[in-house]
């Protein structure tokens, strides 16, 4: 819908900020808000490669630094290598998958995930739960 496609256009505008000189792999990440305020994150590399960060957990812990009052509603993923300008099929790494699913519980509702699966074609889960099945979360503790 036209709500998804400004969505996933943020997270291809977020790819432009993407710190990656030593992978060339630029990815974007825009969360939609409950109050319809969209947050951005890129991936934010290091030459010692634990310490960077990936756009998806840039973008959520902005939202919940800066905007915890208000619930996610959606995160779009996009990537694409540095020397093109094709966006590629990405979905969340298992460390982001985990940290979505943590807000996800924290908020109490869930959260949309949309991801290219192939050229000009999306997916979108109604849940990070899908993304993660056996997840671990505070009712595990």
């Amino acid at each position: 819908d036209e709500e998804d496609l400004k969505l996933i256009e943020s997270a291809r505008k977020a790819c432009e900020t993407s710190y990656s000189p030593y992978s060339g792999f630029q990815v974007g990440a825009a969360l939609l808000l409950e109050n319809n305020e969209v947050i951005s994150g890129s991936n934010q590399e290091n030459s010692s490669y634990p310490a960077g960060l990936c756009a998806e957990r840039v973008a959520l812990f902005q939202a919940g630094a800066g905007h915890s009052q208000h619930k996610i509603r959606k995160i779009a993923v996009t990537a694409k290598k540095a020397a093109n300008e094709k966006y590629i099929p990405v979905t969340p790494c298992g460390s982001c998958r985990q940290v979505m699913l943590e807000y996800e519980v924290k908020q109490s509702s869930a959260i949309e995930v949309i991801m290219q699966i192939a050229d000009n074609k999306w997916v979108k889960t109604f849940s990070t739960e899908v993304l993660l099945p056996f997840c671990f979360n505070k009712n595990a503790l």
